[in-house]
C-alpha cells in the first residue's frame, strides 16, 4: 500500500505546487526582462536629457563652421566668446592614439600567453589580477600621472612640463589595456581546437600557430577588443584631466600639454550658469561625445557578431 501511494504520489503532482512553480519562473523571467530593458531605458534617459540641454545651443548659436574647426575655445570672453572644439578634438585623439600604442602590444602579449601558453593556477591567477586592474579607479591613475609620471617625464626627456600627451596616453594605455586584454583573450579561446591540431599535425611551431593559425581565425574579435580599447579611451574624464596639463594648445609633438573634450566638460561645467551659452555648449560638446562613442562600440559590436556567426 505505502509503495502504491507513492507512485500515486509522482504520477499526481500536487496542482498548487505547479502553480507556485509556474509563479516564480514567470516571475524571475519577468525580473531578467526588466533588467536586460533596463539598460536601454537608462542609455535613452541620459542621450535625451543632454540633448534636452544641448539643443537650445544647436538650434540658435551653433556655427558648424567655427564648432569642429575653430582650434578657439573661448566661451568666457565678454566681448567675442568662441566655441571651437578642434584643439580639444586633437588633444582628445593624440591621447587616445598614444593610448591604443601602448595598450595593444599590452593587451595581445597578456592574452597571448594566458590563452595559449598559461596553465591551471598560473592561468586563473593572471586573470584575476587583470580583471583587479580593470577595477582601479580613473583618479588613483590620475594620481599616479601627476605624482609619480610627471617628474619622471621630466628627469628622462629633459622638459619642463611632464603633465602632456606622453603621460595621459601611458596612464589612458594602462586603463584600457585590462578590458581589451580580456575581450581578446575570449576571442583567441574562441578559435576552435581543430585548428590548432591541424596546424600541429602540419609540423607548426607554437608560435607560427598563433601568427598564422590562430590570429587570422580571431581578427575580428581581436578588433573589436581595440574598438572598445578606444571607446574606453575617448570617454575617459578624471585620469585625462590630472594627467594631460589641461591646456588649449594643437598638438605638436608627444610632450605638448593638451586638453580633452571629456575634461573640458568636467572642469567647466560646476562653474558655468545654468540655461547659459556656455553651459548648452558643453552638452552639446556631451551629445558628440556620445555619438562618437555610440558608433566605436557599436562598429566593435558587429564585429564581435560578425565573428561568432562565422
Amino acid at each position: 500500500m505505502a509503495a502504491s501511494s507513492r507512485t500515486g504520489t509522482s504520477r499526481h503532482p500536487d496542482p498548487d505546487r505547479l502553480d507556485a512553480a509556474w509563479f516564480v519562473d514567470r516571475a524571475v523571467q519577468f525580473i531578467v526582462f526588466l533588467g536586460g530593458i533596463s539598460a536601454i531605458v537608462f542609455v535613452l534617459g541620459i542621450f535625451l536629457f543632454i540633448t534636452k540641454e544641448g539643443l537650445g545651443f544647436i538650434v540658435h548659436d551653433l556655427n558648424l563652421k567655427e564648432f569642429f574647426l575653430s582650434p578657439r575655445w573661448v566661451p568666457t570672453s565678454e566681448h567675442h566668446p568662441t566655441y571651437g572644439i578642434l584643439a580639444l578634438m586633437a588633444g582628445t585623439a593624440s591621447i587616445t592614439g598614444l593610448a591604443m600604442v601602448v595598450a595593444v602590444p599590452f593587451s595581445l602579449g597578456a592574452a597571448v600567453y594566458i590563452s595559449e601558453f598559461a596553465t591551471g593556477r598560473t592561468k586563473e591567477t593572471l586573470k584575476v589580477l587583470v580583471e583587479l586592474l580593470a577595477a582601479i579607479p580613473s583618479v588613483v591613475w590620475g594620481f599616479i600621472g601627476l605624482t609619480i609620471m610627471n617628474p619622471l617625464i621630466i628627469a628622462l626627456f629633459d622638459v619642463p612640463v611632464g603633465l602632456n600627451i606622453l603621460n595621459a596616453g601611458i596612464i589612458l594605455g594602462l586603463m584600457a589595456a585590462p578590458i581589451m586584454t580580456s575581450i581578446s583573450e575570449d576571442a583567441l579561446r574562441a578559435v576552435p581546437d581543430r585548428y590548432r591540431e591541424a596546424a600541429e599535425a602540419l609540423g607548426a611551431t607554437r608560435w607560427q600557430l598563433i601568427y598564422k593559425t590562430v590570429f587570422p581565425a580571431a581578427k575580428n574579435g581581436l578588433l573589436g577588443a581595440v574598438l572598445l580599447g578606444v571607446g574606453r579611451g575617448f570617454g575617459e574624464t578624471m585620469a585625462v584631466l590630472m594627467a594631460s596639463g589641461h591646456a588649449i594648445h594643437m598638438p605638436t609633438s608627444i610632450f605638448d600639454s593638451v586638453r580633452a573634450l571629456t575634461a573640458t566638460i568636467a572642469a567647466e561645467l560646476g562653474e558655468t550658469a545654468v540655461g547659459s551659452v556656455h553651459y548648452k555648449a558643453l552638452f552639446t560638446i556631451g551629445i558628440f561625445l556620445f555619438l562618437v562613442t555610440f558608433l566605436i562600440n557599436l562598429t566593435a559590436d558587429l564585429i564581435v557578431r560578425g565573428i561568432r556567426k562565422g
